[in-house]
């Protein structure tokens, strides 16, 4: 299933369902299949997938430092290359975010 994510200021945001799921439970604390996140709630939406993100990259770096490569002479980035981060997925949601905070607009998706 694919989630579209709506709003009046930006172009529709289209997710598989996995990682929609996941971001909306980041920012709502649940993963409603339908759903709004009004104009003045953007703020702490926004905050709280920052907040994740960062929290994920740190996490990624904490893991790689305790992996020591397998081959001395290798690369030192033992996170595998098929691993896609939580900054990777989040950064189109929250450029549609933040262009719709600017552009005072809810976003909206399922319906």
């Amino acid at each position: 299933m694919l989630f579209k994510f709506k709003s009046q200021a930006t172009s529709d945001l289209i997710m598989l369902e996995a990682d929609a799921r996941r971001l909306l439970k980041i920012i709502l604390g649940d993963d409603p299949v339908k759903g709004i996140v009004p104009f003045h709630a953007l703020p702490q939406a926004i905050a709280a997938l920052e907040l994740a993100v960062a929290q994920d990259e740190s996490d990624r770096k904490q893991r790689a430092q305790k992996t020591q490569p397998l081959v001395s002479g290798e690369d030192e980035d033992p996170v595998p290359l098929n691993s896609v981060s939580l900054s990777q997925r989040a950064a189109p949601m929250l450029k549609l975010l933040k262009r719709c905070l600017t552009e005072e607009s809810d976003v909206v998706w399922g319906v």
